[in-house]
């Protein structure tokens, strides 16, 4: 993989498109990583505190007036105040709503409490939307603005460390249904999102080891550098040692910008994001919602994805990427779903193509691809390696 740097076409920004990636830990996390999009649509992942959101908004071509904050009682308890503090000295008029924790908020019933808070609030097409939290936040959000006045400015501050290096990254919103993850949704860019890494320390222990899954993805599917990096600070950064916190962030947010910036719409290779997750969708919807996190569920996904590429490629290296994967931890995986029903539970996978699931493997680590060309007793034996069971 060619690294190159683009400073020369944009002095003020680290910019990436199709045929570049910037080696992200020897820049400077002051700059901002853009996302370039057709359509003067691209965005900044701005690295700042949670103070300067207003002169970031600013910078979005945002100005101030009303605005829609969602968020959960959860990190409302944390960060509520400080936010409208900032953005009431700025001239803002927010409005926060804020909504249980969980995964279970990703429903109808709550899409309509925002869309009632919204629409009782007389905002007009040029509120925004801010999401305050972590993926579940900024989904719902999301797709509410994405839908509200047929779509509303949308900015993006996510809480959690998935959310910070993955979901609020893209552009994907939605809500869940009964027959599966994610299916009901729409792609609406946020005009900008702010990354405060500080705000990653009053997540509990297991939201932040569930969310090293998605990091550990980003490193295997597209930087064997970043993976080796991962290696060598494991212990660090399960501890969240502010010394590497915002490498590692800062790292895989650019991993996910390049390939968005390269396949907005999931066309090509933003699809190989979606290691660990046929898997792991299916995991996570089997054992009910709740049992697992999402990140564990993609933790044990991954671990199938790993088992199957194996099979396929006799020269991967499937040690290494398992001893990583196996110091993030997860619960006890219960027995009472069997192979079987996660296997048909890939049925209602929303990225399945002419009734086919797509696998994302491994040509090595660093390098991944997407095959559909597997068998049940392929699909069996994986689920039952992530599972442990013989």
């Amino acid at each position: 993989m060619g690294i190159d740097s683009l400073s020369s076409k944009s002095p003020d920004k680290v910019l990436f498109t199709d045929r570049f990636f910037v080696e992200m830990l020897l820049q400077n996390k002051e700059i901002p990583i853009h996302i370039d999009l057709p359509g003067d649509r691209g965005y900044d992942l701005a690295f700042s505190p949670l103070q300067a959101l207003p002169a970031k908004m600013r910078d979005a071509g945002l100005r101030p007036g009303k605005c829609l904050v969602i968020t959960d009682t959860n990190v409302a308890a944390h960060y509520r105040n400080p936010l409208v503090a900032v953005l009431t000295s700025d001239g803002w008029d927010p409005f926060v709503l804020a909504l249980p924790p969980g995964e279970e908020t990703k429903s109808t019933a709550h899409l309509n409490a925002i869309y009632n808070a919204a629409l009782s609030w007389n905002i007009d097409r040029k509120t925004p939307v801010i999401a305050l939290g972590g993926g579940v936040i900024g989904d719902l959000a999301g797709f509410a603005a994405s839908t509200l006045l047929r779509g509303l400015p949308f900015v993006q501050v996510p809480t959690s460390l998935i959310a910070q290096v993955d979901s609020a990254i893209g552009g994907k919103t939605g809500i869940n249904h009964a027959e599966g993850k994610n299916l009901i949704g729409a792609f609406h860019q946020p005009q900008l999102v702010l990354i405060d890494t500080k705000l990653l320390y009053t997540l509990p222990r297991r939201e932040w080891t569930s969310g090293l899954a998605e990091v550990v993805k980003h490193a295997l599917i597209n930087d064997e550098a970043f993976f080796a990096w991962i290696e060598a600070e494991m212990r660090q950064i399960v501890a969240r040692d502010p010394r590497v916190v915002p490498d590692l962030v800062y790292r895989a947010a650019a991993i996910k910008a390049a390939v968005v910036s390269e396949d907005e719409f999931e066309q090509g290779k933003r699809a190989l994001l979606n290691f660990g997750h046929t898997f792991g969708h299916a995991i996570e919807k089997s054992f009910g919602y709740g049992v697992f996190t999402h990140g564990e569920a993609v933790n044990m996904g991954m671990k199938a994805a790993v088992f199957m590429s194996r099979r396929f490629n006799r020269k991967l290296d499937q040690a290494r990427a398992l001893n990583i994967l196996s110091q993030i931890a997860i619960p006890t995986v219960p027995v009472s779903i069997g192979i079987s029903e996660i296997r048909m539970a890939m049925a209602t996978d929303k990225k399945k193509v002419l009734d086919r699931n797509h696998f994302v493997l491994l040509r090595r680590i660093g390098e991944a691809y997407v095959t559909h060309d597997v068998t049940v007793s392929d699909i069996d034996a994986a689920i039952a390696f992530a599972l442990g069971r013989p």
